[in-house]
Parts: C-alpha cells; sequence; structure tokens
C-alpha cells in the first residue's frame, strides 16, 4: 500500500487541500493521502500561525467520512522545526509494510532544492508533484520525481485568512463544518 503524505500547516485546512488530497487517492496515485499536520515550517514565518490543537481540530472536521484521506499528526511529536526527511523515516520505521511518496506543489518544488535531504526524499521515497498556478514546474525529468495532472484549484489558506479577516463567507471553500468552527471561535479576524 502506498501512503501520499501531503504535509502543510493547513492553517487553515480548505476546500483545495481536500479536492487535492480525494483526487490522488480516487486516480490511483496512491492508495491514501494522509494529511500530515507540520507545527511549524522552516521556511515559513510563524506569526499567523494557529496553535497546533485548533489547526488539528479543523483537520479532523475535514477528514470525518472522507474515504482515502486521513490525517497523521505524527510532526506533533517531533523535534522543531519539523523536517520532512525525518517525518518520512519515521513514518517507515513505524508502518514498515507501507510505502510513503511525499506530495508537493510546484510552488515548493522551485525551492525543493533547499529542504533538508532533499536528494534522499527523491531517491528514498519518490516525490508526486501537483500543478500550482503561476508556478510552471521546471526540471520535469528528475529521478523519484512524477508530475500529476490533478485539478488546478484557485485558492489558498491565505486568501482564506485574508477573506475572513475581511469579513467574508467562506463557508464554499471550507471543508463541512470549518468554517463554522471558524467563526465560532473568532478565528482569522482582525478584532
Amino acid at each position: 500500500m502506498t501512503i501520499g503524505i501531503l504535509g502543510g500547516s493547513f492553517n487553515p485546512v480548505h476546500s483545495g487541500h481536500m479536492m487535492l488530497a480525494s483526487y490522488l487517492a480516487q486516480w490511483g496515485y496512491v492508495d491514501e493521502v494522509w494529511l500530515t499536520l507540520s507545527p511549524r515550517n522552516p521556511l515559513k514565518d510563524p506569526s499567523t500561525l494557529l496553535p497546533d490543537t485548533k489547526r488539528l481540530a479543523m483537520l479532523t472536521m475535514a477528514c470525518r467520512g472522507a474515504r482515502g484521506i486521513d490525517i497523521c499528526d505524527l510532526e506533533l511529536s517531533m523535534p522543531k522545526p519539523s523536517f520532512t526527511i525525518n517525518t518520512l523515516r519515521a513514518l517507515r520505521k513505524r508502518y514498515p509494510e507501507k510505502d510513503f511518496k511525499l506530495i508537493i506543489g510546484a510552488d515548493n518544488w522551485q525551492n525543493f532544492q533547499r529542504w533538508r535531504e532533499w536528494q534522499a526524499i527523491l531517491s528514498e521515497f519518490g516525490v508526486l508533484v501537483y500543478p500550482r498556478p503561476g508556478y510552471p514546474i521546471e526540471n520535469r525529468f528528475v529521478d523519484g520525481m512524477e508530475i500529476v495532472k490533478a485539478p488546478q484549484v484557485y485558492i489558498s489558506s491565505t486568501f482564506i485568512r485574508t477573506a475572513i479577516s475581511l469579513g467574508k463567507d467562506m463557508t464554499y471553500f471550507l471543508p463541512q463544518g470549518v468554517y463554522k468552527y471558524i467563526t465560532d471561535n473568532k478565528l482569522y479576524t482582525n478584532g
């Protein structure tokens, strides 16, 4: 069984994350996708990051009843900042009967050589790269990398946070229950 690891801050998880994960599992790129919550991405500014517990609660709501999609919270118990190679190796050790592949967007592929032990990620696990608007996929013929022809979604967590801070209704941009959780807890608002 091959598990696709889609890591991220999920700040918040949105419909684009869920559509991508569903597509990859249903179209046979992997058998399942595990949304892997990162406590802190070493390449991102942590100032807008919600606490792990709130982001995990939203992921739990999003994945409830989802076929082929699950949550992995392993990184929450690992040293910070989290490095993908360490996560993948820990998963392989914990689940030796499964194969793992990393899933990243074309935006992350552009700076993939900045990742810790990026060559080991490619050779030991493999990387599925999905298209992102505005990020052409370069270095298309790299051993261990496969381009996924997933539908492109023009939303991001940054867009969602900004829209909520402006008072926009994000009901249809977020998985069921997540927008209510955000509004009930007054998350991402300016006041």
